[in-house]
């Protein structure tokens, strides 16, 4: 049985400059990092290779549209339209031994770093970083390749392989969800014991802290639908930052910014320029804002001829991984789950008086505070969509609240997603199928 070259390719790739100069490689592949700032500096190519995957996510959704005469339009023209069984040759790949390479690294220096240093509050951290975003590369893996987390299925639903060595000789079958998040939460556990920084000052804060993991703590567990831990952890995060930008207030920076006074860290390219030279936003999208009252459609989207394109993301400064906005939202649907109908409501309402002009502002207050809870859980949903609008949120959320039909229209012909279809899981990619069979 073939093995699944990940980590052949790893090595065949390796290419960031950041870790040139210990770049050499011995006769059986491996990396060779000797000293602290060589850690760090593989930590560093970890980070800035984690894919770009949710641009390409967004083209699923009913957030955009395609502009027909772009450029990149054969290489997403069929991410579009959901035609995943056959694509065009052309059509952009999901990533897949990327997620794995930026495992790799992490894998090297879990490894290697005591041995090599010794431990330190230094490298306590860095090693911390690495079992962290190993834990995140796999929950994005499960978030593309597996159905929706089901708590009745779990242990026998699908995953993906799961990697934690650096042996270019072991197998990678696929495991089972259940199995995935127990290695994730195993991660989760050993990083927070070594973390020594609560959070990264502005032009660091692409790494993992104490207060980033919590963030993910907090939105694993609403996949998983275990609200309490959810609320725990939300809440955890904004005791010790709550603060969010208020676009009422002159100087406000978007909250997707990594300088926002609301951002908790920012690594990930939501909209890389192909996704933003392609992509619409949809009549769905726009129509979801108050336009004249909440502030957040003239800071998200700017006019571009008869249509509107988004300026949240195509920028160093917009990469985002986690907000306070998110953790708001959490907390809010965390709280209605567990039936605490009033933390919801203030958690909900507390993020909309930051976003909306203040007299509209009064008269949602009023509206939203008599809703009950099935219509304030329905309310808090269609605020997660305005709020992380093409920020990488919407692809997941639609997968896990009900799977809707989603109608897209390429040169007037119409392409259907039904309500439950199969397509709302992605097929793993033909570069992954032609190295491991066990993914077939």
């Amino acid at each position: 049985m073939k093995k699944l070259i990940i980590l052949s390719a790893v090595l065949l790739t390796l290419s960031v400059s950041s870790c040139k100069k210990f770049l050499e490689v011995e006769p059986t592949g491996k990396v060779i990092p000797t000293t602290v700032e060589d850690f760090r500096a593989l930590m560093t190519s970890a980070y800035a290779n984690f894919p770009k995957h949710k641009a390409l996510l967004a083209l699923r959704t009913d957030e955009v549209n395609l502009d027909e005469t772009s450029q990149d339009f054969q290489t997403v023209r069929d991410i579009y339209t959901w035609q995943d069984a056959n694509p065009d040759g052309l059509t952009a790949p999901f990533p897949y031994v990327q997620f794995y390479k930026t495992i790799f690294y992490a894998n090297q220096v879990i490894a290697d770093i005591d041995n090599k240093v010794g431990v330190t509050a230094e490298t306590s951290q860095i090693k911390a970083e690495a079992y962290i975003l190993r834990a995140y590369s796999h929950f994005e893996l499960l978030n593309l390749y597996a159905k929706p987390y089901d708590k009745a299925t779990a242990a026998t639903d699908r995953g993906v392989p799961i990697s934690t060595t650096i042996d270019i000789e072991q197998k990678f079958p696929v495991s089972t969800t259940e199995a995935v998040y127990t290695q994730i939460f195993s991660d989760l556990a050993a990083g927070e014991k070594l973390l020594t920084v609560d959070k990264w000052d502005s032009g660091k804060n692409y790494r993992f802290g104490k207060i980033a993991t919590q963030a993910l703590y907090a939105r694993i567990y609403e996949f998983r639908g275990e609200w309490d831990k959810a609320l725990a952890a939300a809440q955890g995060v904004l005791q010790t930052n709550s603060a969010l930008e208020d676009l009422n207030a002159t100087g406000s920076v978007l909250p997707n910014n990594y300088l926002s006074k609301e951002n908790i860290m920012s690594m990930e390219d939501v909209m890389d320029s192909r996704s933003s030279n392609i992509a619409l936003i949809s009549a769905h999208l726009l129509g979801i804002y108050n336009q004249a009252n909440d502030l957040r459609f003239s800071k998200y989207f700017s006019k571009s001829g008869p249509d509107y394109v988004s300026v949240k993301g195509n920028s160093n400064a917009l990469k985002i991984t986690f907000r306070n906005g998110e953790m708001y939202l959490i907390a809010a649907e965390a709280a209605l789950q567990t039936n605490n109908k009033d933390l919801a409501l203030q958690r909900l309402l507390a993020l909309k008086a930051k976003r909306l002009k203040p007299a509209y502002y009064q008269t949602e207050q009023s509206r939203i505070s008599a809703l009950s809870s099935a219509d304030l859980m329905t309310e808090i949903l269609a605020e997660r969509e305005r709020e992380l609008a093409i920020e990488g949120h919407r692809w997941y959320d639609l997968r896990r609240y009900g799977q809707p039909q989603i109608k897209h229209t390429v040169s007037g012909k119409d392409y259907l997603l039904l309500k439950n279809d199969p397509r709302y899981t992605i097929k793993f990619p033909q570069e992954a199928l032609a190295n491991n069979p066990e993914l077939k």
